[in-house]
């Protein structure tokens, strides 16, 4: 079962999850997710461990626990939605706003030159 484990310590390490959730059972793997262009942590990962039922321990153990002065959240992990389309945030505005609407107009047109 592949767990969530959100508001981590930047300065963290994976061995160091896989520490305190292994006194809960077998652990799989540990990943924490990292940005793409500067390689630091974004403060997340996710654990996967054997069975659900260590995976349910692990989650009522460690939910709410500190660790390295922070208060992490353990759940478990929901499927991921794919919006890769900056999160809508400009994706659907014509005009105005960052670099949108060629000289202020809208739909792109292009002026004519005569």
């Amino acid at each position: 079962m592949k767990i969530y484990v959100g508001n981590l310590s930047f300065d963290v390490t994976e061995e160091e999850i896989r520490t305190e959730f292994t006194a809960f059972g077998k652990v799989e793997s540990v990943s924490i997710i990292t940005d793409r262009i500067s390689g630091r942590p974004k403060g997340f990962g996710f654990v996967e461990m054997a069975t659900k039922s260590e995976a349910e321990a692990a989650i009522t153990g460690l939910n709410g626990k500190t660790l390295k002065e922070r208060t992490i959240v353990v759940n478990e992990a929901r499927p991921r939605t794919d919006n890769r389309g900056g999160g809508g945030s400009y994706g659907d505005r014509r005009g105005g706003g960052y670099g949108g609407g060629r000289g202020g107009r809208d739909g792109g047109e292009r002026q004519r030159r005569y």
